[in-house]
């Protein structure tokens, strides 16, 4: 593998630097998206059954007391519930537009390394055809031995580029199914407190 690097030429290093990035990049957020989930389910529960016993204040520190988006927005809905429930329902979105704007942060630059990376490959490519073709000129010959060292250097930089796509590829598309997934226990979340604020506010 090394020995197929050395022989890609110059435009392996941008592509080899492109690589450990998409992949520090790619790692780093899918942690920090799947330490962002929790069990929406038993998380809304407590909030309720919080709510329901200890008020607004009790459901406010049990989201608190839990990490990751949800959480965020179930607590900036609470923090207004006293002031009625479009009060709440404004500032769940507000503070929904926020989280997703942070569970999204980092994906533009695993796009960036998507695109840029097979591009880096083909003008590899390119160079790598060119000279071929200053080989030939200069041995004024067109045997294989003259041309085959431009043309492996060609064929190099374009696989490299290609796998560097891919491998940043999968992660992105990992990384945008846990986003639609925290995005859908927003949704759901925030929708099922408004109707229980609707209904505490319909027994008073």
């Amino acid at each position: 593998m090394v020995d197929l690097y050395i022989q890609g030429g110059g435009f392996m290093h941008p592509i080899l630097v492109m690589w450990i990035f998409g992949l520090a990049i790619g790692i780093a957020k899918l942690i920090l998206l799947f330490r962002a989930g929790v069990n929406t389910r038993k998380f809304m529960a407590s909030c309720r059954s919080a709510l329901k016993d200890s008020g607004i204040n009790g459901a406010l520190e049990v989201c608190e007391n839990t990490r990751g988006p949800v959480a965020a927005i179930m607590h900036a809905g609470l923090s207004r519930a006293k002031d009625g429930v479009d009060s709440a329902e404004k500032a769940i979105t507000n503070a929904g537009s926020i989280e997703m704007a942070f569970l999204e942060r980092g994906m533009i630059w695993l796009g960036f390394i998507i695109v840029v990376a097979p591009l880096l490959g083909f003008t590899g490519t390119v160079w790598g055809m060119i000279e071929a073709f200053e080989a030939i000129k200069e041995a004024n010959d067109i045997s294989p031995a003259v041309v085959a060292g431009g043309i492996s250097k060609a064929l190099l930089t374009t696989l490299f580029g290609l796998i560097v796509a891919m491998t940043v590829q999968l992660f992105y598309n990992l990384a945008t199914a846990r986003i639609d997934k925290l995005i859908i226990d927003m949704e759901e979340s925030s929708a099922e407190l408004v109707d229980t604020l609707i209904d505490l506010q319909s027994a008073r």
